[in-house]
């Protein structure tokens, strides 16, 4: 078909009309954006959890979800909540807390368990009564069970990273690691306590450390914050602290299971510049009891919020549930070469805001295995 070069001066107009366009919409919704943040948004209560209608516009949802995580920073950072001998606990009868369990607790036992609900997010009562090596559930692929490793694996730093977490459950993460760990994998572990105010995390948790430092010197080391520094410099707090070729980066509220260990390490030691985010079961808040998640990549959204993914189809066509799956992201809890983790930057320290260590480094640095 020949073109005219009067049809040529009209689709060159329609296309300068269709960029100018673009620019005034693109100004209009940054006007409309600042104005609802200032006057709007901010005046409403935001609904946690639950789902914004579909036919609600990308700018407000991520107006109302930065309003939201606004709030919990103030209410979980800046203003710590009462310790839960302090804390008036609201009505339990209609509590998520008690709708799969503590049916049997007496009102005052009700009361106690919401208390120090609210204090930590998740059920410290039951925790504290809980034994630090209770059993768990093996939620391996049976492929990953007859996996064998090579005999020469590099050691590995576990750090903790901590501020009020409830001790029985900081001492289950410990107890795991050290139980369900071989021993001659295992150098040493390393608790981060960011400027904690809750007084069990300090002379109870000395008595711990000196009692498993009596049979093995120097294998737990604890690092004080003298001011809350937040996740990230902790993070960081804790590699510097530690000694091993291998450092593991984990949350003070998880356990390990057997045979996390060694596929990990062997990955790292096949080639040095991989950053390994484990695979991740959930322990439900209420109960205590393990829930299997699905074998899952790591990404995010637009608003760089993690979430799962189905693996890649270059991982299912392998037709091997035991390979593992690359992810455009990490989960925060992850593990490293100690050396390569320095080389590439650590994480940014100057990070403020919980969740950008999940994005930041596939961002920043382009990971290849």
């Amino acid at each position: 078909m020949v073109c005219t070069r009067k049809t040529k001066t009209l689709v060159s107009t329609c296309v300068i009309l269709s960029g100018m366009t673009n620019i005034i919409c693109l100004l209009y919704v940054g006007w409309v954006t600042n104005y609802i943040a200032s006057v709007y948004v901010r005046g409403q209560e935001p609904a946690p959890d639950k789902k914004l209608e579909e036919d609600k516009g990308d700018t407000l949802k991520i107006i109302e979800r930065l309003d939201h995580l606004e709030n919990v920073i103030k209410q979980h950072i800046q203003e710590a909540p009462a310790k839960p001998e302090e804390a008036e606990a609201e009505p339990f009868t209609d509590s998520s807390l008690f709708a799969h369990w503590g049916q049997e607790l007496s009102p005052e036992g009700r009361r106690m368990a919401l208390k120090q609900f609210q204090y930590y997010g998740y059920n410290a009562y039951l925790s504290d009564r809980l034994p630090l090596d209770r059993p768990l559930p093996d939620l391996r692929p049976s492929g990953c069970r007859n996996l064998s490793f090579p005999a020469s694996l590099p050691e590995v730093s576990i750090v903790f990273i901590f501020v009020n977490e409830a001790l029985s459950v900081l001492l289950r993460s410990i107890h795991s690691a050290m139980e369900r760990t071989p021993s001659h994998l295992l150098k040493e572990i390393i608790l981060v306590d960011d400027n904690s105010s809750n007084e069990e995390l300090k002379e109870k948790l000395t008595e711990y450390v000196d009692k498993v430092n009596g049979q093995k010197p120097g294998f737990i080391k604890v690092v004080r914050h003298s001011k809350q520094e937040g996740l990230i410099r902790s993070r960081v707090s804790g590699w510097r602290a530690a000694t091993a070729p291998v450092v593991a980066l984990f949350d003070a509220h998880v356990e390990f299971n057997v045979g996390w260990a060694e596929p990990v390490l062997t990955r790292i030691k096949e080639n040095r510049k991989r950053i390994i985010s484990p695979s991740f079961d959930n322990i439900k808040y209420d109960n205590f009891e393990i829930e299997e998640y699905p074998l899952a990549a790591q990404g995010f959204d637009w608003e760089l919020w993690c979430r799962y993914l189905n693996p890649p189809k270059a991982w299912w066509k392998l037709e091997n549930s035991t390979a593992p799956i690359r992810s455009p992201a990490l989960i925060g809890c992850f593990i490293v070469d100690r050396q390569y983790f320095q080389e590439i930057g650590l994480l940014d320290e100057g990070m403020e805001v919980y969740g950008g260590e999940n994005v930041e480094l596939g961002i920043r640095w382009p990971l290849k295995s």
